[in-house]
């Protein structure tokens, strides 16, 4: 079995993420965060983890394989480097970069050291009804998807944020951070190796006193015989019993599906509501007992040297795609200004 470390708790994937390996059998040995805060929340949780004095007593411990973190989002790609310059593996929290040039040069290492620089895309690694409608849509169930339409509306919750969530320089931008999710759901919905950013938008409509932030987002998508249109923002009305109306739509050839991942407002409890239509008729499918593979497919992977839980080239292709996007929406903000 293996053995991780978690470098970087700013957000709270950073506990996802350590349950998901947890209940694939793999060892907590290390934490290592600046904030004492957080480090302390997180030790509370999880006694076992020894607090190191530094990161580099993580990176140097022979005995780890793998380095898991949710830090500020601009110390994803330089961390991951560094962890597979000293030969492990690296599971970031989304976005795994916030510029062109980290992901860049984040290819280059990768290559050079054969190590893997995964990025937790939890709106469907995490979530059971996207992973129910994947493995119905690779069934069949709807023949070829040609088009996804994803929501991916958020709970801004002010009072909770830390002064580095509201400048772009530490975030990428809504579009970079945010609809990575649903680029991730629409290649793999589609079959799609790869796609193009055909327009991308973004706006501050309601946070004017936040000039840096962008609380809605929107892009298109054209991939291989097919479409996909992705809407993101900080929208969620507190009212909301979640921290966001996830939806995903699907057309395939031979019917529709649609996932209600958070919950449904029609009144059924809980989340992982699907919706098929086909031509025998219309189906209600509650996905909340599906299982997640998640955890044990990456301690599998980092064994066996396989790709089971997450692409490398998909990893760093939904990242490009979404840094590309979010450079579109900048420059067409920068035109109109």
């Amino acid at each position: 079995m293996i053995s991780f470390a978690a470098v970087g708790l700013n957000h709270n994937h950073i506990y996802s993420l350590t349950d998901q390996l947890l209940a694939a059998g793999a060892t907590l040995k290390w934490v290592y965060a600046q904030e004492a805060e957080l480090l302390a929340a997180y030790c509370a949780k999880y006694p076992q983890a020894q607090l190191a004095r530094s990161e580099a007593e993580v990176l140097e411990d022979a005995q780890v394989q793998l380095v898991i973190s949710a830090g500020i989002p601009s110390a994803h790609a330089p961390l991951g480097m560094r962890v597979m310059q000293h030969g492990k593996d690296y599971l970031s929290d989304k976005p795994g970069f916030t510029t062109l040039a980290q992901l860049e040069e984040a290819r280059r290492v990768q290559a050079e050291t054969g190590r893997f620089y995964w990025i937790y895309f939890s709106e469907r690694l995490a979530d059971k009804g996207t992973t129910h409608a994947l493995a119905l849509v690779q069934a069949g169930a709807i023949g070829r998807v040609r088009h996804v339409l994803g929501m991916g509306p958020h709970r801004l919750n002010l009072p909770a944020r830390s002064a580095w969530f509201f400048q772009r320089q530490h975030v990428g931008g809504i579009l970079n951070d945010l609809a990575s999710h649903q680029i991730d759901q629409f290649l793999l919905f589609t079959g799609s190796s790869t796609a193009q950013v055909v327009s991308a938008r973004t706006a501050n409509y309601a946070h004017a006193h936040y000039p840096e932030l962008e609380d809605f987002g929107e892009l298109l998508l054209q991939g291989d015989g097919c479409t996909g249109y992705a809407r993101v923002d900080w929208h969620t009305p507190d009212g909301l019993p979640t921290w966001g109306d996830g939806r995903l739509f699907l057309m395939g050839e031979d019917g529709t599906l649609e996932v209600r991942k958070n919950c449904d407002l029609a009144g059924r409890k809980g989340g992982a509501h699907l919706f098929l239509v086909d031509k025998q008729g219309v189906r209600y499918i509650d996905g909340s007992s599906t299982p997640l593979a998640f955890g044990q497919q990456v301690v599998a992977d980092v064994q066996q040297r396989t790709q089971r839980a997450l692409r490398q080239d998909h990893c760093f292709t939904v990242s490009e795609l979404a840094l590309q996007a979010q450079h579109m929406a900048n420059q067409q903000h920068t035109q109109g200004a």
